[in-house]
């Protein structure tokens, strides 16, 4: 957080460094991590072979996925996390861990009514529970970012965000391979009933988390006269607009229309248009971009004042959303929309990675090979990077590990522009990809440690969900472009064309590798090594403009904290001014 967000005192010795990941909250993140990843993959993956073993079509199927529709919306709800107080649990526990152990009992109810239940005969009240723990898994998600955020030093948020990860890569393992064990052994109900006994695990680590410090609360505006019936009314007016605005975003983020063609009732005909429209690879990233700003747009005009009149859900909702924005805009005054950015562009170079089961393919690697390498060498590649991440911010502090984390993404997309060069060398897709998987490790827990910093007390919830909600938005429209990229640079690297300079390196390709994609894009197997290869360095390059911001914001860094901590003086000073007289009602 940004109130201590300071340079460290002293530089960390490798020991040092290394301890951080053996201290109880570290440990605790690693059960928190599991119990965050385990209801994600149940409900998105898992729950997908019970429904097809039990009969139910593909189109059925993939409805369900929509259930986790909530992990990309939970930015909406975050400000209710931020205030709002569970009686008896908030007391006992604190504002997080009562928002944690409040969830994981849901999720583990819902599981459970899942495990008893049969898709042949209760398929709605499978996808009633399938919502919720969508729903309570990304407020756990929610509320355990808060306490990661608030219960350790700018110099432990490494540590944690790899413990975070670690636990949820765990989690992914045990969700999508024991459940399967456990149904051809007993069967499915069985299995969920066991899955739903796991989540104790996060349970546990929640009760066994340090309490945080006491949270902040924000004042809200006052001054509106109290209307009760004209409240209802607009209460369930703008409760409304923010569900649509929630529908029209998930659409827009997740790029499933089945529900917005559900709500909009429209005939089979119109909806398999509207459906095929969406979700085509050419205009479809395009109107889901759109969807999401018109959704954002939608929310904006659900939470503003009414104009020239005030009232109390207007001004609560304009201060829960508008605050937290206003608060970081404030504190980081210039350099606020450059981190904003940086934050949008530092994954960039990842995101349109999306083509590289068929790259291997082309190349001539089987599908054994490339599930040994990837899943196995690449997870363990993975973990190293990530432990390399909270290293270096124990060790070399979050701003320079933040820009060290800038370089992994185009500095592995250039390795698979060699690979490229080398056909179906078992050596060389070891070297590609565990290049690839430590680089993308290092910089998710960079990134992850640097939005944790951005936040500020009273708002953490809110703005760290803001935060993740955002990174991934650009990766949208340019992810759509990869195969185009690919096959146009390779038209224009046969002879005569413009990349056709990059065909001498595709001389030591063996026969057939490349061939069968060639093909298919009606180009030479060296075109296509080519094009490749164009499309390695643009992928590279978009990583550069990250790179960029990296060093201005690093720059900038001491000037923006030291902004920072001075409006978070006036804010407390504010805060302790509106504060009613001690006994005061």
């Amino acid at each position: 957080m940004t109130d201590v967000a300071k340079p460290a005192a002293k530089t960390r010795g490798f020991a040092e460094s290394l301890a951080v990941f053996l201290e109880r909250r570290s440990l605790v993140m690693l059960g928190l991590g599991f119990s965050s990843g385990l209801p994600f993959l149940l409900i998105f993956d898992t729950l997908s072979a019970w429904l097809r073993e039990a009969g139910l079509t593909l189109e059925v199927i993939a409805f369900f996925a929509l259930a986790t529709l909530s992990y990309s919306l939970k930015f909406i709800w975050a400000p209710l996390v931020d205030r709002a107080v569970i009686p008896v649990l908030g007391p006992l526990l604190g504002q997080r861990r009562s928002w944690l152990v409040l969830a994981q009992g849901v999720i583990i109810f819902g599981l459970w009514m899942i495990s008893g239940s049969n898709p042949a005969e209760d398929l709605g009240r499978i996808a009633l529970f399938a919502v919720m723990v969508g729903f309570f898994g990304a407020t756990q998600d929610i509320s355990m970012d808060a306490w990661r955020i608030e219960s350790v030093d700018v110099t432990r948020q490494g540590a944690m965000a790899a413990a975070y990860q670690w636990g949820y890569r765990i989690a992914f393992i045990v969700a999508g391979a024991a459940p399967l064990y456990l149904a051809d052994i007993y069967n499915w109900n069985i299995s969920y009933a066991a899955m739903a006994a796991l989540m104790g695990i996060g349970v546990a680590a929640a009760l066994l988390a340090p309490r945080e410090k006491e949270a902040i609360k924000r004042p809200l505006p006052t001054g509106a006269p109290s209307r009760p019936a004209l409240e209802w009314v607009e209460w369930i007016a703008r409760i409304v607009l923010i569900a649509v605005a929630a529908l029209v975003i998930g659409t827009g983020l997740t790029g499933q229309p089945n529900l917005m063609v559900g709500v909009l009732g429209l005939s089979p005909e119109a909806a398999e248009r509207f459906t095929a429209t969406y979700t085509d690879k050419e205009v479809g990233p395009f109107l889901q971009f759109a969807a999401v700003l018109a959704g954002f747009a939608l929310l904006v005009l659900a939470c503003v004042p009414l104009p020239g009149f005030k009232t109390r859900p207007g001004l609560y909702l304009a201060a829960s959303f508008g605050l937290p924005l206003k608060d970081f805009f404030q504190r980081f005054g210039k350099t606020a929309g450059l981190i904003l950015a940086l934050i949008c562009l530092y994954r960039l170079a990842d995101f349109v990675l999306n083509l590289m089961n068929p790259f291997y393919l082309d190349l001539g690697f089987t599908k054994p090979q490339i599930a040994d390498v990837r899943k196995i060498f690449g997870v363990v590649a993975s973990t190293i990077g990530i432990f390399m991440g909270g290293w270096a911010v124990a060790k070399l502090g979050l701003i320079r590990t933040m820009v060290i984390g800038a370089f992994a993404s185009p500095v592995s997309n250039l390795v698979f522009a060699w690979l490229a060069t080398q056909g179906p060398d078992l050596s060389a897709l070891f070297v590609a990809i565990g290049v690839d998987n430590f680089c993308t490790g290092f910089a998710g827990t960079a990134l992850i440690a640097y939005m944790s910093s951005l936040t500020s007390a009273g708002f953490t919830a809110t703005q760290y969900a803001l935060f993740t909600s955002l990174y991934a938005l650009p990766g949208k429209l340019t992810a759509s472009q990869s195969g185009r990229i690919v096959e146009t640079a390779a038209r224009a690297a046969e002879p005569g064309g413009p990349f056709s300079a990059l065909l001498p390196l595709m001389r030591g390709l063996p026969s057939g590798s490349l061939a069968s994609g060639a093909a298919t894009a009606g180009v030479s197997p060296a075109a296509l090594g080519a094009g490749y290869i164009v499309f390695f360095l643009y992928s590279a390059l978009l990583g550069v403009g990250a790179i960029i911001l990296a060093f201005i914001v690093a720059d900038r860094h001491f000037d923006a904290l030291e902004e920072a901590k001075a409006s978070d003086a006036v804010d407390r000073t504010a805060d302790t001014a509106a504060e009613p007289p001690s006994g005061a009602h």
